[in-house]
């Protein structure tokens, strides 16, 4: 067992290992679990507390977690004197399989923010966020029902690897008297200048993962969400990596939305998934008035970050939404909303986000027992309208519970 100044290692379980290529998850597999901070605190004791008692349930007391803290944010600020120590990275990758809850990003503390830093050192290049209704949430839409998507949204490029010079520095306009005179541009000297970078590598390796998750889940379809029509060598390029990839490692699988129609009389061959593209704007349109033509997104990174965040709108917000970080074989699952700090500690908010990202673990580790326990049990939860408070102030006639009473429900309807 590794050594660590901070990390205890728990002696009751065993690591996570990768043979042919493949996950290997013990009986008693080590997760290495940030709590989080602010709202973190209350949620992830929630979260742990029905993880638990699904894997017992569904396994008969035969599988358990080891969980394992490591430390990242506030606390490891407080241990280490640093917000992201390198002892928690080297956990993270030597386990594989870990769980987290929001962080604060320090102001001034040399971050874009430790939610991306933690995606990139460690290369996880997919963030996978899947967005459904579960019956008796709020919505502000009339048939939230029929939306059931899984976005695939690249996570190390586009606008989180973008570089950008502030108007007016040396640096911009050197930019763009170079851009203006040799590329014969005609950029205004009072801009400010960004490049997003997006490359073949990152599109195809993304792209390859939604299709072989449809494959896995039977999905229908995958569609590429680009603005290809503007930004022709990095959107547009995104779009047509995505159909050469597909065609090229896929092509007895799938079938693309073109060759349904001049091949097969508009009707999907059996068997096969639909590979199909739609402009960004017009997808956000779709998800609303169409929801039910579309299964997994692929996305660059800021039309996935623009089209979760509505999505997850239309189910009950982002505090039902769960988010995963996954790369060749590292899954980092946590929460998509923030640490809300004035709610830290007060043992009131919903931990649904998380709970569900837990739930995109025990699926990714093949505990899909324990995982569907957990949704039925929150979805019955929620049906008997015995809930958090931002559940509750859309429900009538619910009755509002703080955080702790809630997770209490949910294990009593496992």
């Amino acid at each position: 067992m590794a050594k660590y100044k901070h990390i205890v290692v728990p002696a009751n379980g065993s690591p996570v290992t990768i043979k042919n290529k493949k996950l290997v998850i013990p009986d008693n597999p080590i997760i290495p679990v940030i709590e989080g901070d602010g709202i973190g605190r209350d949620i992830m004791k929630a979260t742990r507390r029905i993880v638990d008692a699904a894997v017992a349930k569904a396994y008969g007391g035969k599988r358990r977690i080891a969980w394992m803290d490591v430390y990242a944010g506030e606390k490891a600020n407080e241990l280490y004197g640093e917000w992201l120590p390198k002892e928690t990275i080297d956990a993270i990758k030597k386990y594989y399989v870990s769980l987290k809850g929001p962080l604060t990003t320090p102001v001034g503390g040399g971050f874009r923010s430790l939610n991306v830093t933690l995606r990139q050192v460690m290369n996880l290049y997919a963030c996978v966020r899947p967005v459904r209704y579960f019956e008796g949430v709020g919505s502000p839409v009339t048939h939230p029902e029929r939306l059931n998507i899984v976005i695939f949204r690249e996570n190390t490029e586009d606008v989180y690897a973008g570089i950008e010079w502030r108007k007016g520095s040396p640096e911009v306009k050197k930019v763009i008297s170079w851009l203006n005179k040799t590329m014969k541009t005609k950029i205004r000297t009072d801009s400010g200048i960004g490049i997003k970078p997006i490359s073949s590598t990152g599109s195809k390796r993304l792209v390859r993962k939604a299709i072989q998750y449809a494959i896995d889940k039977n999905r229908k379809s995958v569609t590429l969400v680009h603005k290809g029509n503007i930004m022709k060598y990095t959107e547009g390029a995104f779009r047509d990596w995505g159909y050469e990839l597909a065609k090229k490692e896929f092509r007895d699988r799938i079938v693309t939305e073109d060759e349904v129609y001049s091949l097969y009389d508009g009707k999907v061959p059996a068997g096969k998934i639909v590979v199909k593209d739609r402009i960004a704007d017009s997808m956000f349109q779709q998800i609303l008035i169409r929801a039910d033509e579309y299964d997994v997104l692929a996305t660059p990174n800021l039309n996935g970050d623009y089209l979760s965040d509505a999505s997850a709108a239309q189910v009950g917000g982002l505090g039902m939404a769960p988010g995963a970080n996954i790369g060749d074989f590292i899954g980092l699952f946590e929460a998509t909303h923030g640490t809300a700090p004035k709610y830290a500690d007060k043992d009131m908010v919903n931990p649904g986000s998380l709970l569900l990202s837990a739930v995109l673990m025990l699926e990714y580790m093949g505990w899909d027992e324990a995982a569907r326990m957990i949704e039925s049990g929150l979805e019955k939860t929620i049906q008997q309208k015995t809930v958090t408070y931002d559940l509750e102030r859309q429900m009538p006639g619910a009755t509002k519970v703080s955080t702790s009473q809630f997770a209490t429900h949910i294990i009593g309807n496992l």
